[in-house]
Parts: structure tokens; sequence; C-alpha cells
């Protein structure tokens, strides 16, 4: 029986140019829960893919390579949270290319209201667990921190999004 040879990554996927095409949207969608903010969401995606880019044929499959951007992604977000120069920005007298439509990002306004109103570290753990379904252990090695500090921010952000008046039903008609 003849052994079948495998195909580089990049010949399966279109390579790193077709991994960027099938799973920037949903790069962008975390970044965006993370950062709160078109802008720096598209500067983090943009920055994990930078940074990860020359090790792309590295990876036997996008699947494990999408697993090392996001890895990255959230370590670069944690960086700029510690050293908060990323929001120090100054304008600037030009006007700013206008940004794609946030139509489409999941989850509903409301519910990205809530979580923008929670502090950065309580926001990052309750996307990291909820919406990229990762477990505590998992969160606590991507951002560093013990797996007790990840259960509490948990805990106080679920707390906070319980008693949150843009997701009390209480109030809607």
């Amino acid at each position: 029986m003849e052994a079948v040879m495998e195909h580089p990554v990049s010949v399966e996927t279109g390579g790193f140019d077709g991994f960027v095409a099938a799973r920037a949207g949903e790069l962008f969608a975390a970044a965006w829960l993370l950062t709160n903010d078109v802008h720096h969401a598209e500067d983090l995606v943009q920055t994990a893919l930078s940074k990860t880019y020359g090790r792309y044929d590295s990876f036997d499959n996008d699947r494990h390579f999408e697993a090392y951007v996001r890895t990255t992604m959230y370590r670069t977000f944690v960086s700029w949270w510690r050293r908060l120069a990323w929001r120090s920005e100054t304008p600037s007298d030009s006007p700013p290319d206008l940004p794609a439509p946030v139509t489409d990002i999941e989850p509903g306004t409301d519910l990205r209201r809530a979580l923008a109103s929670l502090p950065r570290m309580q926001r990052t753990v309750l996307v990291l667990r909820y919406f990229e379904d990762r477990s505590t252990r998992d969160v606590a090695q991507l951002l560093g921190i013990p797996e007790g500090t990840v259960t509490s921010h948990v805990s106080r952000g679920l707390a906070a999004l319980r008693t949150s008046p843009q997701l009390n039903q209480e109030d809607q008609p």
C-alpha cells in the first residue's frame, strides 16, 4: 500500500492568506469583546497576526495555528492592559478611515454593553471562559494568573452581569 503524503498546511488551506480570510472575522469578534473598541480590536488582531505570521508553516493544520494566534492575541491584550500605553494615543487632524460595519458581531447589544461595564479582567476571563469556551486552567495559563484568580473574576463578573441594568428583563416592555 502506498503511503499517503500529507500536504503542508499552506497547500491545503491557501496558506496564511487563506487562514486570515477564513478566520479574521472570528478573531476580530473575540478581540472586540476584549477591548470594547473597534479600532483597538483591529489593532489587536493585526498585532497578533503579525507576531505569528512567521510560524504559520510550522503548524500541521489551521486549527492548531488558530489556537496559537488566539493565545498570542490574549497575551498581547494583557500586555497592553498592563502597560495602558495602547490607550494613550493622541488624535490627529486627518479623519480616520471608516471602520468595517460591526452589525453582525455576536452577542446582542445589551450583552455587549453589560460586558463593557465590567472591569477589564472580569470581562477578559468571561470572554475566554464563555465565548471562547476555554477551561479555567486554559484561561489561567493564557493570562498567566492562578486558577483561583480566574474563578474569582468569573464569579464577580457573572454576579455583576446578573444585576446589570442592561440585562435586567424587568425593565423591558
